[in-house]
């Protein structure tokens, strides 16, 4: 199974290199290979863990980035991170927090950001219109992003909420764009083989010399020479 595999490969990554600095995405695509990891007997407990991004929902929500994070990986492992990082969604100053957030990241290149593809093309929360240049930081939510994070908790969904951008992603030693569902397949096929272009966002991490896409058979059905398999 797809999770099986991703798990795997994170296993390995992190027991070659305990003490990693790695960017975690959360929402269902990621679920499978947190608890396959897990179940490997996974630990992040010398690592430092970058939260990728958040909505902005009152603490405590389960439809929250944070909450997702230590439901489906953190609950999960024998001991925390050895530092975690999240946002601050009620920070006085959120362009502050966000620039404070960035700099961290930024003291030495993170050696795996995991990111997923929304069904508009966003990573993180970086929206269609996004600049690859564009750092971490607000933003308002699309309409289709909306729709998805409703499905994360009770109560209304989110409309903002804070992200890195691409000079954080891009500056990682390698990123990991997953994919999963075949309602995943064209976009991830737009992100892959259409033009690299902010109406997309995710195709700019074709730019990364140590991309690598992990999708399962339904989401990489539309790849062109492919016959479903992850890669």
């Amino acid at each position: 199974m797809w999770g099986d595999r991703a798990g795997a490969l994170l296993g390995e990554l992190v027991a070659g290199s305990p003490d990693l600095r790695i960017c975690l995405p959360t929402g269902s695509t990621p679920r499978p290979m947190y608890r396959a990891f897990a179940d490997a007997g996974g630990s992040l407990s010398e690592a430092t863990v970058y939260l990728l991004d958040e909505f902005g929902l009152p603490d405590g929500s389960p439809g929250r980035c944070d909450t997702m994070l230590e439901q489906d990986l953190l609950s999960l492992l024998p001991d925390p991170p050895g530092r975690l990082i999240t946002w601050d969604t009620d920070a006085h100053d959120l362009a502050a927090m966000c620039e404070a957030m960035e700099a961290d990241a930024a003291r030495a290149p993170l050696d795996l950001a995991i990111v997923g593809i929304g069904a508009n093309g966003h990573i993180g929360l970086n929206e269609p219109g996004t600049l690859v240049t564009d750092g971490a930081r607000r933003v308002e939510l699309d309409e289709r992003t909306i729709e998805s994070a409703a499905g994360y908790g009770a109560g209304p969904p989110p409309r903002w909420g804070v992200t890195f951008g691409f000079p954080t992603l891009m500056a990682a030693r390698e990123v990991w764009l997953i994919a999963t569902g075949g309602h995943k397949a064209e976009i991830l096929r737009r992100a892959l083989e259409g033009p690299v272009a902010g109406t997309v966002p995710a195709s700019f991490l074709r730019r990364h010399p140590g991309l690598v896409v992990l999708a399962d058979t339904d989401a990489a059905g539309a790849l062109a020479g492919q016959s479903g398999t992850a890669t």
